[in-house]
């Protein structure tokens, strides 16, 4: 099974940020605020490596700034590492963790 991330076609832009991936994998890929990334470059990341719709990626880059971070996806161990390597390679804080 590949890693859960929310394609354009399949958002609804009225739902909650937590609804946006699901936890049916056991690890998650977690993105941090930081003092150095503009919100607009966050949701450019998220749009252009998830492929997030705009209204999905600018909720969870405004997840990021106010509660300090946002679960972006969910999937395999080697999966999420792929996507923590990325988002390092785009300059954003971003870990993962295994799901409780």
């Amino acid at each position: 099974m590949g890693m859960s991330v929310t394609s354009a076609v399949d958002v609804d832009p009225d739902i909650a940020v937590d609804e946006v991936t699901t936890p049916a994998e056991p690890w998650k890929v977690i993105v941090w605020n930081d003092p150095v990334n503009l919100m607009s470059y966050v949701t450019y990341v998220f749009r252009t490596y998830f492929g997030f719709p705009e209204a999905v990626a600018h909720r969870l880059m405004l997840q990021v700034h106010h509660e300090g971070k946002a679960v972006v996806a969910h999937g395999t161990k080697e999966e999420a590492e792929r996507h923590v390597a990325a988002m390092h390679g785009y300059g954003l804080w971003a870990t993962y963790e295994q799901n409780q």
